[in-house]
């Protein structure tokens, strides 16, 4: 497995935040990251991907299941908690060579149009600021016809929630979509409720022109 170190300090908050939620990140998040499956049976109802890049892979539970999906696919993780890509080392070492993982935040194309897959899975509504950024470095990443595909928190109607999140370093208010259509041809664009309507989250799949 392919490692590279980080191309500037990633961001203290977020780094802190994940140096103990790493720790009970996989048994805690299944409560309330939905999603997370659904949104690759999407994907591989459309396209098969050859070489994909994850932003925000976390402790490689995607990545895991991206290689059991594509298993001719090149996979690329990309996290700015070292903490994080630790477990993702573990968890995907026997897939050797076929891995690669960046440490550093996503301001910048990995390898610009070599991906025709970028997946973003509950990692997009954290980049504040840079959420924008991300999408446009998405573009330049993905080849022509490529996909992004994205899972995440949309909104809630409840102020308090909203506010809650963002301690938890999530901004929850509807922006990521809209941003989406702008760049990418909709594909698949699903809004679900959680817990009775407290929040909302959405499955997006774009293809670049």
């Amino acid at each position: 497995m392919m490692k590279e170190a980080a191309m500037e300090e990633a961001p203290l908050a977020v780094e802190g935040y994940y140096r103990w939620q790493s720790v009970i990140y996989d048994a805690t998040r299944w409560s309330f990251l939905f999603g997370r499956s659904a949104v690759l049976d999407r994907v591989a109802s459309l396209v098969e991907p050859k070489r994909i890049l994850e932003v925000g892979c976390g402790t490689g539970r995607n990545l895991e299941e991206l290689a059991r999906r594509f298993p001719k696919a090149q996979l690329t993780g990309l996290d700015v908690s070292s903490d994080m890509l630790a477990l993702t080392e573990k968890k995907m070492a026997a897939e050797g060579d076929r891995v690669k993982l960046v440490r550093r935040r996503y301001d910048a194309p990995v390898c610009e149009g070599g991906f025709d897959l970028v997946l973003c899975s509950y990692a997009l509504s954290m980049f504040n600021p840079g959420w924008e950024e991300s999408m446009e470095c998405a573009m330049r990443d993905l080849e022509p016809g490529g996909v992004f595909a994205l899972v995440d928190f949309h909104d809630s109607r409840w102020g308090w929630f909203r506010r809650w999140m963002g301690v938890n370093h999530v901004r929850m208010e509807g922006h990521l979509v809209p941003g989406m259509e702008e760049r990418f041809e909709t594909l698949v664009k699903e809004k679900h409720r959680a817990y009775g309507g407290v929040w909302e989250w959405v499955i997006y799949v774009g293809k670049k022109i």
